[in-house]
């Protein structure tokens, strides 16, 4: 087998430097959530959108139905149709905002054991090489 990766080195066992990151400094919960900040941004990220757009879609698609004289729906009924699910699968653009967030993010943010992380102790001018 192949040694280990730095970025898989526990922070807790690291040697810590002035200049680490503050949720290393500060140990405990903190640094269990800035171990998993990628993570929980995206899951976040992808709740907030998909919330978002249940709520704009009904009251939109309530609009119309109202229009045409016929019945609304809530926006958990909004959900079982099919015109959310299209627009879901169809809106092209959340795609490119969740490629550049990702990649936004990836550079701030870590995930531990991750190949693409830094070591989570290392200061950030130092994670850059």
């Amino acid at each position: 087998m192949g040694k280990a990766a730095p970025q898989d080195q526990d922070p807790r066992d690291a040697t810590i430097k002035d200049a680490a990151p503050w949720p290393v400094k500060r140990g405990r919960l903190v640094l269990k959530l800035y171990e998993h900040s990628l993570s929980i941004l995206l899951v976040l990220l992808f709740a907030a959108s998909f919330s978002l757009h249940a709520a704009g879609g009904a009251s939109a698609y309530n609009d119309e139905q109202q229009s045409h004289g016929q019945p609304t729906v809530t926006v958990l009924g909004y959900l079982a149709t099919s015109r959310f699910w299209f627009e879901s699968f169809q809106n092209w653009q959340s795609e490119f905002l969740a490629v550049a967030v990702l990649v936004g993010a990836s550079v701030y943010l870590c995930e531990k054991g991750s190949p693409e992380s830094e070591p989570l102790a290392d200061p950030h001018y130092e994670t850059g090489a």
